[in-house]
């Protein structure tokens, strides 16, 4: 019914359909009923989403002007707040409590507030890994997701439950966050659109926090438009939230005229990498070989940085968790553990408890990294290097419109595959955790089949909060490459 409609199409159709939003929402219940067992979902609002699409359809029957999202139905990950709903970020220091019945949230993000404001419909919250660290969402309190397109893979993760809620058509578009590549990767396991504004485009307000410098909300859709759509929505000034920027895209179009000419550079070393698949090379190259036929401007970049990236991201990213995670402590909300004879006892029980091995690993290497003696040489180190790849990123956009490298090594691995490999996972995030170091936008396109019959795509990176070139050479590629 409304698997490949654009938000555009939909809302035509609701013209004249009085009970427009009320079919859809039943639609999509239906096939989350159907797939139950990808367990996407943590919850679902059925009443609740049924009740608002059927005052949505009353205020357009009389006359009601329609809110730019009116009657879309968006799926949110489990680490975005909506007020008098539970929040968990699939783990059990918030999903357990001594009264059984989990955290439930106080207020709503902002960019939920947006959603709301603009007629979308909440149907339900996505699993994800725990506090959003993982590449697999293989580390959740409730359990694995499964790939659709393959249920012996993993969807990507850490936003792998909002990702395969597009894929399989659960929702017209769903949010994630993205700290590390958690929108990007899985929308490119999952064979569907990822975009992760820059930092400070989508205020973090009411998003559970992991690292604060790096975290982003992203969107996940099946087209350019939708994305731009819900991003043109949410993104911008924000009270609660001092790193958000000012409302700066005009995104009623993002149509390229066909005498538009961009300057792509790519990575050399990044494409010769030896963890990258012979595949994925040789699909990007030839892509980049026809963006120059067509007259873009292509050139070749030898990026000495690379190697730095993924060490420079964990021990930044693993001492701000080590931090935001504190809180987390059995005193005033959340899981308590009530058998403990001290004050610290009670601390050790719940954290251990609590939180799941990969959620502690992190902890862990986050509170070494900044223990006294090992700060210098790790957390001060790291900073250094970001500060250069900030540097260098700036430079290359002073002469360049768009990065272009692969979104992730391989395409989306078998269950259990890294489970005895964690540094494996990490370096997986190599293509990345690049611009979250460095706070620019980027977009996962699917573009490509693999032999294996899994998707892949690419990665397109644009200069600082340059949302508005990155989704209009999206677009231009998306039309010239269509998806497989």
């Amino acid at each position: 019914m409304h698997q490949g409609v654009t938000i555009q199409q939909y809302q035509q159709g609701l013209l004249i359909d009085n009970n427009g939003c009320e079919k859809a929402v039943k639609h999509f219940l239906e096939k989350i009923r159907a797939t139950q067992h990808l367990n996407a979902f943590v919850e679902v609002y059925e009443a609740e989403s049924l009740e608002r699409a059927k005052l949505l359809d009353e205020k357009r029957k009389q006359g009601a002007p329609m809110g730019k999202l009116h009657g879309v139905t968006v799926a949110i990950k489990d680490v975005i707040c909506f007020k008098d709903h539970r929040v968990s970020a699939a783990s059990n220091i918030l999903k357990k409590s001594n009264e059984g019945k989990g955290f439930t949230s106080l207020y709503s993000a902002t960019a939920v507030e947006r959603l709301l404001a603009e007629d979308a419909i909440i149907i339900g919250n996505c699993n994800c890994d725990e506090f959003a660290m993982g590449s697999t969402n293989e580390h959740s309190a409730y359990g694995k997701v499964l790939n659709a397109l393959d249920e012996t893979r993993i969807p990507g993760g850490s936003s792998g439950g909002s990702a395969v809620a597009v894929q399989a058509g659960l929702c017209m578009v769903s949010l994630g966050s993205d700290t590390g590549g958690s929108v990007r990767q899985p929308a490119d396991f999952c064979g569907i659109i990822g975009l992760k504004p820059g930092y400070g485009t989508i205020s973090r307000h009411g998003l559970i926090a992991y690292a604060s410098s790096f975290d982003q909300i992203g969107i996940f859709g099946n087209s350019i438009a939708d994305i731009a759509l819900v991003l043109q929505v949410i993104e911008g000034d924000d009270e609660y939230d001092s790193t958000v920027l000012p409302k700066k895209t005009d995104q009623k179009k993002f149509n390229v005229g066909p005498n538009t000419k961009y300057r792509f550079a790519f990575f050399k070393n990044a494409l010769d990498h030896p963890a990258l698949d012979k595949e994925i090379k040789k699909n990007i190259e030839e892509l980049l070989k026809d963006v120059e036929k067509k007259g873009h401007t292509v050139k070749e970049l030898n990026f000495e940085l690379l190697d730095q990236i993924v060490p420079a991201y964990y021990v930044l990213a693993t001492a701000e968790a080590s931090s935001n995670l504190s809180r987390y402590d059995g005193v005033r909300y959340g899981y308590r553990e009530t058998g403990a004879g001290s004050i610290t006892e009670m601390y050790t029980q719940t954290r251990t408890n609590g939180f799941g091995k990969e959620v502690k690993r992190r902890i862990m290497l986050g509170t070494f990294v900044l223990s006294s003696g090992y700060y210098d040489a790790y957390f001060t180190k790291a900073q250094q290097v970001r500060r250069l790849l900030v540097d260098t990123t700036t430079e290359i956009f002073k002469e360049f419109d768009a990065i272009v490298i692969p979104t992730a090594p391989t395409t989306a691995f078998t269950i259990g595959a890294m489970e005895k490999d964690p540094v494996g996972a990490y370096l997986a995030d190599i293509y990345t955790v690049f611009a979250n170091l460095t706070g620019i936008p980027a977009i996962s396109l699917p573009l490509f089949k693999h032999s294996n019959n899994m998707p892949f795509g690419v990665q397109i990176m644009s200069g600082k909060n340059n949302e508005v070139t990155l989704l209009s050479i999206a677009e231009m590629l998306i039309n010239d490459h269509k998806p497989v």
